[in-house]
């Protein structure tokens, strides 16, 4: 008979990105007393990488810990894009409920869609958080109305669409159960910092917070501070009622889930786990059951568990504890550490299937190795390998394609793909990118693609660009609401190749105010042929470095990307032609000075400035025949052939297959 252990809740956040998951960590932790009076702390705490304050969004989950009331709250703060699902699905193996989070503006849109199909797949409860309902064009009954409709559009049952609901501003951390416009604008002009005011009126983390506790001292230290009206107790206490505490089999052998992995510079590699049955201790003699079937014995070196920000030793851990695990160096995510006496291993977690490719090789440009530190094949393959270890939804293949050594990375989509590429550059890597390209099926004998379903948020006076963008890139409209307010939003089926380059075009047409936002759908039939840019390339024939004089001739046949005394190459991508065809072109040819003068031939033209594409843009710019040089400190795009023989050769193979 399952047993409940009712002092403690593991729960997941998830929502949309942008949504507010990880600030309303922040004013939990804040409230809960994790942090001290005064205490210098960055806001979204958790978001650590380098790559993720700078973007602004989630790109690893991660979790946290915090005492309210007696219980322990383990808290997972997973992505909000579904390029990094695999990290989303990995979290909700580790809970037994969700908070799912949808701005009071915006409403349900694809990520929201796809967090949400897999939380019901998982059959756990769901508690609603209208967050940011302070925003001025808040329409919080008409979002509610949109993710009713969302559950039933997924086919959930009774039982999942009886769900709580919250109103929310992460912000200013206050929460409520009734939604009062005057009352909620008024908590948030009055309110405090995230961290609102204790109770017992000591302030914002004051005394001892929950990692005072964790070593058993005091009596009443162990609960954590109690939160104050007016902040975000009622979502705590609404998610100890809703969220089911974790179940055992109290006579049941150990097992323990490796959900995902973190190292240390002492230790070596951790392992991330939920403690299902049984418990576990430090020094204890466990069963590894590997991916392969095979089960090996280990021993556990060090055990800690998660207290606020800080993983905190500890002599054991019961059932339902999130807990880390050092002294296995080769454990990966899926595998199972079990009693030895007993080993019963648990299902291998399985996440989608990657739907978009890219071709990584070594930089073969001829200003290779001039910037990065690690430029062999050998360092890009163990780095890859390396990689295949703690991203479960990532694929790598060996192949022949861009560059004498290179390797197909499969992934869920661009984001996913750029952000990798873009840590390696940092690391010192120097690499040649090719075009993302889709991955298809063959279902009963016909060709298949992947279809992603978009969301569009644009003015009114770009409603008929938009739509004729993506008529040529062959998207369906699905729906189309105007809500009144100057703004519209549509919503498509588009083959998932129509979108590679889309984001850039988009954003020039709408003068920077549209948004955008997709996620794969289903596989439909082949859509035919697309050609998704539609003009070509200014391509230098020699190398050299740029000089005014020439950029000044070439800037009126399209937009430069390179400028003044810069070194270029032959076969490098130089700027954009107005014209559908490449050419190539001269931009290191200088003035040649006479002895003629005249006060007319020198007249005042100023270099238009050039324009500088990111990873991520020159990434969706490329075309087949073309590649990304990435380097520590510079991205270059070039021809996969640089000679102009060579390039005619392979064109002309290319169409004759």
């Amino acid at each position: 008979m399952p047993t409940p252990r009712n002092d403690i809740r593991n729960v997941a956040i998830v929502a949309h990105v942008d949504h507010g998951k990880t600030t309303l960590v922040d004013a939990m932790l804040w409230q809960s007393g994790a942090f001290r009076a005064g205490q210098d702390v960055a806001d979204r705490v958790l978001d650590s990488m380098d790559l993720e304050r700078e973007k602004g969004i989630t790109i690893l989950a991660k979790n946290t810990a915090l005492h309210y009331r007696g219980v322990k709250l383990n808290i997972v703060d997973t992505p909000g894009h579904a390029d990094f699902g695999g990290e989303v699905e990995r979290g909700l193996t580790m809970v037994d409920g969700v908070l799912l989070l949808v701005d009071a503006s915006e409403g349900p849109l694809p990520q929201t869609r796809f967090v949400l199909r897999k939380t019901l797949e998982a059959r756990l409860p769901v508690i609603l958080v209208v967050n940011k309902v302070d925003r001025p064009d808040a329409r919080v009954a008409e979002v509610i109305d949109e993710v009713y409709e969302l559950f039933l559009d997924l086919d959930a049952d009774e039982s999942q669409i009886e769900f709580p609901i919250v109103y929310c501003n992460a912000k200013a951390g206050v929460a409520s159960l009734e939604y009062d416009e005057s009352v909620t604008r008024a908590a948030v002009v009055g309110g405090d910092r995230a961290g609102g005011s204790r109770a017992d009126g000591s302030g914002s983390g004051a005394g001892g917070g929950p990692a005072a506790g964790a070593g058993g001292s005091e009596a009443g230290t162990d609960a954590g501070p109690a939160v104050a009206e007016g902040s975000l107790a009622p979502l705590l206490d609404l998610l100890l009622e809703h969220i089911p505490a974790p179940t055992y089999e109290p006579d049941h052998p150990l097992q323990a889930l490796v959900t995902n992995l973190d190292a240390s510079p002492y230790v070596g590699r951790l392992a991330i786990c939920r403690v299902r049955n049984g418990r576990i201790r430090r020094g204890q003699q466990i069963a590894w059951c590997r991916a392969d079937g095979s089960i090996e014995r280990a021993q556990v070196s060090e055990l800690y568990v998660t207290e606020a920000l800080e993983r905190v030793d500890a002599a054991e851990a019961g059932p339902g504890e999130i807990i880390a695990v050092a002294g296995i160096a080769e454990v990966t995510i899926g595998e199972t550490l079990a009693d030895p006496e007993d080993p019963r291993p648990l299902p291998v977690i399985t996440v989608d299937e990657p739907s978009l490719s890219i071709t990584l090789g070594i930089n073969t440009s001829p200003m290779a190795g001039r910037e990065g530190s690690k430029v062999t094949a050998r360092q890009l393959r163990d780095r890859l390998d390396a990689e295949l270890i703690g991203n479960v939804s990532l694929r790598v293949q060996h192949t022949g394609g861009v560059g004498s050594e290179s390797w197909e990375v499969q992934g869920r989509g661009e984001l996913q793909l750029g952000v990798l590429v873009e840590i390696m550059r940092r690391e010192g890597f120097e690499l040649t990118v090719g075009q993302p390209r889709v991955l298809e099926r063959t279902i009963d004998g016909k060709r298949h693609e992947p279809v992603e379903r978009l969301s569009i948020d644009v003015p009114e006076e770009f409603v008929g660009v938009v739509t004729q963008m993506l008529a040529l890139r062959k998207g369906r409209m699905e729906h189309m609401t105007n809500h009144g307010t100057g703004w519209v939003r549509m919503d498509y089926l588009v083959p998932a190749r129509g979108l590679i380059g889309f984001r850039t075009e988009f954003i020039t047409e709408t003068r920077g105010t549209g948004m955008m936002h997709h996620v794969f759908d289903r596989w439909e039939k082949w859509a035919g042929e697309m050609r998704t840019r539609a003009s070509g390339a200014l391509i230098a024939d020699r190398r050299g470095e740029t000089v005014q004089f020439a950029l000044m001739n070439l800037q009126e046949r399209g937009t430069m990307f390179v400028g003044p005394g810069e070194e270029v190459y032959e076969g490098m991508i130089v700027g954009e032609n107005a014209r559908s065809e490449d050419i190539d072109v001269n931009p290191v040819k200088e003035k040649h000075l006479t002895n003629m003068r005249s006060s007319t031939s020198d007249v005042l033209e100023r270099l238009i400035p050039h324009r500088k594409l990111t990873l991520d843009q020159a990434m969706e710019w490329v075309r087949e025949d073309e590649c990304v040089e990435v380097t520590p400190q510079t991205v270059r795009m070039r021809k996969v052939e640089l000679g102009k023989t060579e390039r005619m050769k392979a064109a002309r193979t290319r169409r004759g297959k």
